[in-house]
């Protein structure tokens, strides 16, 4: 289809009034190129009617030239066949046919529109033919013209449809990149409402269940009436512990927060303050809410990825999280197996495990997230012997990425702690 007009304000004519616009033109041509010749030559009144009719059916089927193409050509096409044999003013009628034969071959008409300039070609030469010798109106070289013209007017026109079908589909192209473009905007906020849900949960999640079990624990030795000696100390040391876990919690969440800031960060990374290296104050604070923590590590650590050392440390925090707020555990194992690979995570209590057919809560989600979004897994449920385990396995490099090979003289880099007093059970919501 051709394009559409532009208006004088810069926007799109419709098509219908650009095809009245087009009709108008050439009917004013036409009528002002027939009233100058109306002056050379004279002719009786019904010829001059018949043939101003003539002129106005075929300009104003010029107005459907776009809805019906092949029929508005048909009309001018015997318009100008009427029309010159029997006017003896010879206006450019054939103006109409040559936009219409156009307009055909744009709208893909092409074997109609190669058919139509065939039957005209045809026509006016078996006519010249036909003539008496010194009375042919066409020359054998304005008849070669005709025809250069027509087959012109063709392929004009077959330029004109290949070029709107490639427009239309460089347009098709642009729209569904741009629809595609916001499908990806969309899931990479999504993605990163995820990562800022987990980072909250998981940093304010555990301090603030340490914090609920010192105080709790604290309130609970000061309702068995101590002596006051007794009493100042223990909720002195309670205060020192909710200080020591809610300092702790602010400057992790400082530094989530200063890394959300970074809007000029390409991908964001693990805050600098999170990491397996922590790993040891991370078991000092859970050892602080009364558990009885032991890690052990095989294997010859080696340095993670930001991104992969904080998935490890934020499941181990999110483990004990668990196990302070819902299992009722004494005693929890965190174990670090590192392999050529990929280093496997393994944390696993003496508690009373979780209901077999309840659902799995949000933190247990988002550490799978976690090792998923790392080429990792994680499974997470009962012990046979009775507890709960949870197992992740995490590679050494991101997916794609070469990984570091851990050298044989490494220390550990997080070692073994001493056990600690076990605590009192705790109770809340399911994992």
């Amino acid at each position: 289809m051709p394009l559409p007009l532009r208006a004088p304000g810069g926007g799109r004519t419709s098509p219908r009034t650009a095809d009245a616009l087009v009709a108008g033109v050439v009917l004013l041509v036409v009528a002002v190129w027939t009233l100058i010749s109306a002056r050379y030559a004279s002719e009786p009144a019904l010829r001059t009617a018949l043939g101003w009719a003539l002129i106005l059916v075929g300009c104003g089927a010029l107005y459907f030239r776009r809805r019906q193409p092949v029929a508005v050509a048909v009309v001018t096409l015997l318009a100008c066949v009427v029309y010159y044999p029997l006017s003896a003013q010879d206006g450019p009628l054939m103006i109409a046919f040559a936009l219409a034969l156009y307009t055909t071959a744009a709208e893909g008409r092409f074997a109609a529109a190669v058919a139509l300039a065939a039957v005209t070609l045809l026509a006016v030469g078996v006519g010249e033919i036909r003539q008496q010798p010194g009375h042919r109106q066409i020359d054998d070289t304005s008849l070669a013209m005709l025809a250069g013209w027509l087959i012109s007017l063709v392929a004009v026109g077959r330029a004109q449809r290949t070029r709107t079908a490639y427009l239309h589909e460089v347009e098709q192209r642009a729209l569904a990149a741009e629809r595609e473009q916001e499908a990806r905007a969309r899931q990479s906020a999504t993605e990163e409402r995820l990562r800022i849900a987990r980072e909250v949960h998981d940093v304010l999640g555990h301090s603030i269940s340490l914090i609920n079990v010192q105080s709790g624990a604290a309130l609970h030795r000061l309702g068995k009436g101590p002596a006051p000696e007794a009493g100042l100390a223990t909720a002195t040391e309670a205060l020192e512990a909710v200080k020591a876990t809610s300092k702790d919690a602010l400057r992790e969440l400082r530094a989530t927060l200063g890394m959300l800031r970074r809007a000029d960060e390409a991908t964001p990374t693990a805050p600098a303050s999170s990491g397996l290296a922590l790993l040891g104050d991370l078991v000092e604070r859970a050892r602080g809410a009364g558990l009885d923590v032991r890690t052990s590590t095989t294997g010859a650590p080696v340095p993670l990825p930001p991104p992969v050392d904080l998935a490890a440390y934020r499941i181990v925090q999110e483990s004990l999280t668990n196990v302070t707020r819902h299992a009722g555990a004494g005693t929890v194992r965190v174990t670090l197996d590192w392999g050529v690979d990929a280093v496997r995570l393994r944390i696993a209590d003496d508690g009373g495990g979780a209901p077999e057919d309840g659902p799995l809560g949000s933190g247990i989600r988002g550490m799978a997230e976690r090792a998923r979004a790392f080429g990792g897994e994680l499974t997470a449920g009962n012990a046979d012997g009775g507890g709960f385990v949870v197992d992740a396995r995490l590679p050494l490099a991101p997916p794609g990425a070469p990984g570091p090979r851990p050298g044989p003289d490494e220390p550990p880099r997080t070692p073994p702690a001493s056990p600690r007093t076990p605590p009192a059970s705790s109770e809340g919501d399911p994992r």
